[in-house]
């Protein structure tokens, strides 16, 4: 089926050989295998790219040990890191609209909101951490050591890079989840060696073209596509990579986290989350329904800290859902690359089939399906999904879907609303709808997550940490949390 709207460059950039970058050659598989990739929005295969072994992997490490230890990289001056990043983003703003294009085949989205977002963002972001690299600072102490007191002593605290940093990322924000993992990296001195999510390489193999079209270093960033189960495991279990960074499932965070403390490997997870919208009775009702709609349809619900829990103060409750399910009926799905479309389909037959299951549990178990419920092709679509009558303790309400599936439920007052706010694994974000200052800010600190946005959710800025609470990850990104995570603190005592 021929692709609409696709510039030149797009369409050269899939049919090219299958390449992955390590120590700066483009190379393929060392068995030669590969594998294939599938448009979310017809199914069918777009193109392939290498099935890396676990020796391409340590290869790619090694790589980036090398380029850290060796190279001029480990004397590279803060504000040369500066500088390349800046580099770096000013690649990405050119070809913005290739990478969002390139998103939207390979993820299913929308091009025109990736261009604006996804890939906006992350430029934003890789700037903001291009800033970082001039103003990573140590500090001077005074000690006392009372067994020496005749003598003096001057010391110092110095922070340093972390060494080779092993990225792993998800597949719902590929290229904006690479560059948080890239960016902090890069301005503090270590090498990377990227592993993308199985079904999303083709915006982190671009990424790597302008890595080197900025001019860094070989071997600095390496990009290694195949599986989890193989690519991502060598990963993990290499002795010479000094920090894991990991963006995705809970169950495979925990099992990266364990194999991390064999070797007391560094560790950052940010993982899943199944984050509440809180609508206050004072709320403006009409903006509250259409922050909560775009809360959980946003990237099709494919979002860590989508809004998939509402709660609504019980005198407004059928009010709001009723108006939530008008913006649901009324969204067009289609192909992402028109960009008319408002919702583009789920990224694998494979999560369509997940998603679709969770709703029939609820018509299995009594709940009612307020809009939605329904899946069609080709492609892997399913309809924006509103789900009530739902008790607290059911499967829809404690587990995470990650799909346009929202699961609606009246409160009585804060108390109540807080109570079942917090009651879950999880810990990601949460959001409150309220005009009423005192309320809100008492809410605050009660809510147990790692973002509480008031009047908004899912609102994210290069400055302010992003991670999770409870089974929602350790560790956060973004801001100067992310500085901290890429580095060490050697303490220097000096007798004089």
């Amino acid at each position: 089926m021929p692709l609409p709207y696709l510039l030149p460059a797009t369409s050269t950039f899939i049919q090219r050989p299958p390449r992955m970058l390590i120590g700066g050659d483009w190379v393929e598989a060392a068995d030669g295998q590969t594998m294939p990739l599938h448009n979310p929005a017809t199914g069918e295969v777009l193109c392939v790219v290498p099935r890396a072994t676990p020796e391409d992997v340590d290869r790619a490490v090694l790589a980036a040990r090398q380029a850290f230890d060796d190279s001029v990289w480990s004397r590279t001056r803060p504000r040369e890191r500066q500088n390349l990043l800046w580099k770096l983003a000013d690649l990405m703003q050119r070809d913005a609209e290739l990478l969002a294009q390139l998103e939207c085949l390979n993820n299913g989205k929308s091009a025109a909101v990736a261009q604006v977002m996804d890939v906006q963002l992350a430029i934003d972001f890789l700037r903001y951490m291009a800033g970082w690299a001039t103003k990573i600072e140590g500090s001077s102490v005074d000690v006392s050591l009372p067994l020496m007191p005749g003598d003096q002593f001057h010391s110092f605290i110095r922070r340093e890079a972390v060494g080779v940093v092993g990225a792993i990322v998800a597949w719902n924000f590929p290229l904006l989840l690479a560059c948080w993992k890239l960016g902090p990296a890069l301005a503090t001195g270590c090498t990377v060696v990227l592993k993308p999510a199985d079904e999303t390489p083709l915006t982190a193999l671009k990424l790597a073209e302008l890595v080197l079209e900025a001019g860094y270093p070989e071997g600095v960033f390496n990009v290694v596509t195949g599986t989890g189960i193989t690519a991502g495991s060598a990963l993990t279990h290499n002795p010479l990579v000094d920090k894991l960074t990991f963006t995705g499932s809970t169950a495979v965070g925990k099992q990266i986290g364990k194999i991390a403390m064999n070797s007391m490997t560094r560790v950052t997870l940010e993982l899943g989350g199944k984050s509440p919208t809180i609508v206050m009775a004072d709320a403006d009702l009409k903006t509250a329904a259409a922050g909560a709609a775009s809360a959980i349809f946003f990237n099709q619900g494919q979002v860590c800290c989508a809004g998939s829990r509402l709660y609504v103060q019980r005198k407004h409750f059928d009010n709001v859902v009723a108006d939530i399910s008008d913006i649901a009926n009324a969204m067009k799905l289609g192909n992402g690359l028109d960009p008319s479309v408002e919702m583009g389909p789920l990224i694998s037959a494979r999560q369509q089939e997940r998603v679709y299951n969770y709703i029939e549990m609820g018509r299995e178990s009594g709940a009612t399906i307020a809009c939605g419920g329904e899946q069609f092709g080709p492609g892997f679509f399913v309809k924006p999904t509103v789900i009530v009558d739902v008790d607290q303790r059911h499967s829809l309400v404690q587990e995470e879907i990650f799909g346009p599936v929202l699961v609606a439920i009246p409160f009585n007052d804060e108390a109540d609303a807080l109570r079942m706010a917090n009651d879950s694994p999880y810990g990601l974000g949460a959001s409150i709808w309220s005009n009423d200052l005192a309320a809100v800010h008492r809410m605050i600190p009660r809510i147990k997550s790692g973002s509480v946005w008031v009047n908004c959710h899912s609102a994210l800025d290069p400055a302010l940490p992003f991670g999770g609470y409870k089974m929602s990850g350790v560790g956060r990104e973004m801001g100067y949390a992310a500085i901290e995570h890429y580095t060490e603190l050697k303490s220097v005592l000096i007798k004089l």
